[in-house]
């Protein structure tokens, strides 16, 4: 998933949780085949009349969004390829604007409205997952497919094992039936490993991978199953399912979510904590500037984003991060390291691969 896409839903989930006790957040939403004139309109007929009515007819909050509209509307000549999203409103005091101007395809939708939370629905409806987990169930009598994204668990594949159960025979015959069967099984193994490359890795990658089955047949699927080492570095953990179905592809989801996100703040804080670390000496840089001339001497190893960052604040700077090698790493601000990294270093920061001084 390219760096934007991740921005593009990181921005929604902010956006998702602003909420105002009455209607003053405004969404603008111009297709591409709209002017920017058109789209300058009603705001403008709304702000003309709000600064001649009083604080009950048009809040003052109200009205501190609609001139950030106006004011961003100002910086466009044209319409966007792919159309204009803008959301500006204040729900605790403090005003939010966000603005996607490069919106992955064209926005079909036209809206405007202000209300007590954020129509978000225009952009959900063209952005794809933040992130694709694909999921794995294996048991002795059959294997499941399926991956977990955003839109919830979507069953792929799932099939029988041959492997007999237990013999209840003696002698030499059940010793050479148990051979059979330990065979069999290593065959199935080897089978449902070749089925997952070819499901999570030909088409295209996934984010994490998540196993599900009887304890003692997982233990056994990762000792002898020849699993493509790709996907075996991208194991988020283990969890005890019951069948290999759909059913059990959902059990599984629901008890990994939770690993995957404890997963992905836990990469959050150590690069936040390498980070903060090294505050005061020549190994990091902060603020748009600094990180920009470390990225002209391809210096930067880490970019830090948080999550209070406007997207284009950030797509040029990821993509050049990238381009040369580097990752980039988003920081949530609900947790106190992340909003100091927010207040203190403008939620912009990164940790050099040498000094550029």
């Amino acid at each position: 998933m390219s760096l934007s896409d991740y921005e593009l839903h990181e921005q929604l989930d902010r956006l998702s949780g602003t909420v105002a006790d009455r209607d003053v957040l405004v969404t603008l939403v111009v297709p591409p085949d709209n002017s920017i004139g058109e789209a300058r309109q009603p705001v403008e007929t709304d702000y003309a009349e709000a600064t001649q009515l009083d604080e009950q007819s048009f809040p003052q909050p109200l009205v501190d969004a609609l001139e950030a509209v106006r004011r961003i509307l100002n910086e466009y000549d044209e319409v966007p390829e792919n159309g204009l999203v803008v959301y500006a409103g204040a729900a605790d005091g403090d005003l939010l604007t966000s603005v996607f101007d490069d919106l992955p395809v064209e926005i079909e939708e036209s809206v405007y409205e202000h209300s007590n939370e954020f129509h978000l629905e225009p952009l959900e409806a063209i952005t794809e997952p933040s992130s694709t987990h694909g999921l794995l169930v294996v048991e002795r009598g059959g294997a499941a497919l399926g991956r977990l994204d955003d839109e919830g668990v979507e069953a792929i594949d799932s099939f029988d094992s041959d492997v007999p159960g237990k013999s209840s025979a003696g002698g030499q015959s059940a010793e050479r039936f148990e051979r059979d069967r330990e065979r069999q099984k290593r065959e199935f193994f080897d089978e449902v490993a070749e089925r997952a490359a070819y499901t999570f890795l030909e088409d295209d990658e996934v984010d994490g991978l998540l196993l599900g089955g009887t304890t003692g047949t997982i233990e056994r699927f990762r000792e002898e199953a020849d699993l493509d080492h790709r996907l075996e570095n991208e194991i988020v953990g283990e969890f005890a399912v019951e069948y290999a179905s759909e059913q059990g592809l959902d059990q599984l989801a629901e008890k990994g979510q939770e690993a995957i996100d404890e997963r992905d703040r836990h990469e959050a804080r150590d690069a936040l904590g390498t980070f903060l670390d090294e505050v005061g000496s020549d190994e990091i840089a902060y603020g748009y500037d600094e990180i920009d001339r470390a990225l002209e001497y391809d210096a930067v190893e880490t970019l830090l984003l948080s999550t209070t960052l406007d997207a284009p604040q950030l797509q040029s700077l990821g993509e050049r991060t990238e381009e040369q090698g580097g990752d980039t790493v988003v920081v949530p601000d609900d947790f106190p390291d992340g909003n100091r990294f927010a207040d203190a270093f403008d939620g912009l920061g990164a940790v050099l691969r040498f000094p550029i001084d």
